[in-house]
């Protein structure tokens, strides 16, 4: 006997669903591209800031690393793919990439202004969630927009 597939049903429509899953994509993209420029000044930040630089982006791309699962399995909870390609990312994300290993204070701009990028993606897709009534997203955007934005507060502070 063959069985029907289950219909998604959370409260909240499947427009609306579609429309959040893209929104949280594009907050992923972001949020991976984020982790993978961070992970790579880690590696490559030298000078005399480097124990400093190199555990403060430790940090930070051990919370990134933990965030895109927690973004990824919001979109699948929603009932959509989650993006997990460079292309698809490249695609989806307003962070550019950097080549190669650029200065400390260029590195910190450069995830300053990541962090702002990430921060402002996650603040379109909480209106999306806050219209849809969808609090789960709206929280985990919420939680996400309080670590970027403490985080560029941060990296702010080590260029005053």
């Amino acid at each position: 006997m063959k069985t029907s597939p289950l219909i998604l049903d959370i409260g909240i429509s499947a427009r609306d669903r579609a429309v959040l899953a893209e929104n949280l994509s594009r907050v992923l993209a972001d949020t991976y591209s984020l982790y993978l420029k961070t992970h790579s000044f880690h590696w490559n930040v030298t000078g005399p800031m480097f124990q400093t630089l190199h555990l403060m982006f430790e940090a930070q791309y051990n919370e990134l690393a933990l965030a895109v699962d927690l973004v990824a399995e919001r979109i699948r909870a929603l009932g959509h793919h989650a993006p997990g390609t460079y292309s698809e990312y490249a695609k989806l994300s307003s962070i550019p990439e950097t080549a190669g290993a650029p200065k400390a204070n260029e590195m910190i701009e450069l995830l300053l202004k990541g962090n702002e990028a990430v921060a402002r993606t996650a603040r379109k897709a909480f209106s999306v969630a806050d219209k849809a009534n969808d609090q789960p997203t709206a929280d985990l955007l919420t939680q996400r927009m309080d670590v970027h934005e403490k985080a560029a507060w941060m990296l702010r502070s080590l260029l005053d």
